[in-house]
């Protein structure tokens, strides 16, 4: 009888782990969906982790238990490769030549200029001194927290060059570089405040293209983000869960579509400049598996997931915890040791940092 019950429970087992699979596949390649069309479908790459995680442990279990039915989890995992590179790649590191030029992207959230004494250093600004990369795409970079005398005074001496994007009222992106600036484009899609510019620079002779970007938010306020992580957690009562959900996946769902656009029109920007080298970055507020990341990422490598480990969270504010920050490149460049960097906390973005090896014309 003890012999038969444990049979039962190993095929109910089985079943989930199976269930489970095909829940993370489709979860996994739910970047092919556009939001335009359902809003609502296209977030389920927000929920890859959870499932990543039970098959996982799927995995932990039947070695320990039933070894020979570990073949189920290692199917999933082989079947969800490509989703779960994206979410966590694992590489060996390299260490990044010499004369590699080194990419800083910061939402710096208006510098966090309120929690700054009369006098003191700002952090964010010394971390950014501190890192001496040769160029810094900043977002959220207005300067009226932290004062335009202090922005200059701090970064001036390190870069000669520097521009602003600004749309409206909206949030302003700014460029810090150390090889000069030729020209700003903007790049025009729908938003009341959000936006992308193409900056050329000029690189040992040659034109590069660097693409600052800052999509569309996820409009969700920080009670809203609040609600999510207790809803993700477990801890809140079925009823309310439900509404919760529904009206928190409504909201991520029409922003989703407006990313969507914009993405598209940041496509067909890299598409039409594909001669050119490029560089590109910023706060795509999406994460690695959605429709806006795919669709940005198509022809450019991107740098953290062929060069970086783990799930590199970005954002770390109010119950959201994902990699939304990005740098890719064109195949003009080789990246090398990208990293998200969790040790300054006073924006509610990690900054990301890459190193890029500009590659010989015959090896594009």
């Amino acid at each position: 009888m003890i012999r038969k019950l444990k049979t039962l429970t190993c095929h109910v087992l089985a079943g989930a782990n199976m269930a489970t699979i095909l829940v993370m596949l489709f979860l996994g390649y739910s970047d092919r969906i556009n939001p335009v069309s359902f809003p609502i479908l296209s977030n389920g790459g927000l929920l890859f982790p959870i499932f990543l995680i039970f098959n996982f442990g799927f995995l932990v279990f039947w070695l320990i238990f039933k070894a020979r039915w570990a073949w189920i989890p290692l199917v999933g995992f082989i079947i969800c490769y490509g989703p779960t590179r994206r979410y966590c790649p694992l590489n060996i590191k390299q260490e990044p030549p010499k004369d590699a030029i080194k990419v800083l992207s910061y939402n710096v959230w208006l510098f966090a200029g309120w929690e700054d004494g009369k006098n003191d250093p700002n952090p964010i600004l010394e971390y950014i001194k501190k890192q001496d990369a040769d160029i810094v795409c900043l977002q959220e970079s207005d300067n009226n927290e932290v004062g335009k005398e202090k922005l200059d005074s701090a970064l001036g001496p390190i870069y000669q060059y520097c521009d602003t994007a600004k749309r409206g009222k909206g949030n302003t992106i700014s460029i810090y570089s150390k090889y000069p600036i030729l020209s700003k484009e903007h790049i025009e899609y729908e938003s009341r405040g959000n936006l992308s510019a193409a900056f050329k620079l000029m690189i040992d002779g040659e034109e590069v293209l660097v693409v600052n970007n800052h999509l569309e938010t996820t409009g969700l306020t920080v009670e809203e983000k609040s609600e999510f992580k207790t809803m993700i957690k477990g801890e809140m009562k079925a009823g309310k869960a439900e509404s919760t959900s529904r009206h928190l996946v409504s909201k991520l769902g029409k922003a989703s579509a407006i990313r969507a656009a914009q993405a598209q029109a940041v496509a067909r920007y890299i598409a039409y400049h594909c001669d050119m080298p490029i560089i590109l970055c910023g706060d795509f507020n999406d994460s690695p598996i959605s429709y806006a990341h795919r669709t940005i990422a198509e022809g450019l490598t991107d740098c953290y997931v062929e060069t970086a480990n783990g799930p590199g969270i970005s954002y770390h504010h109010n119950g959201f915890y994902v990699r939304i920050d990005n740098i890719m490149c064109s195949a003009h460049f080789k990246p090398f040791a990208c990293r998200v960097d969790n040790e300054i906390k006073n924006s509610d973005h990690y900054p990301i940092y890459c190193w890029l090896k500009k590659q010989p014309k015959a090896q594009k």
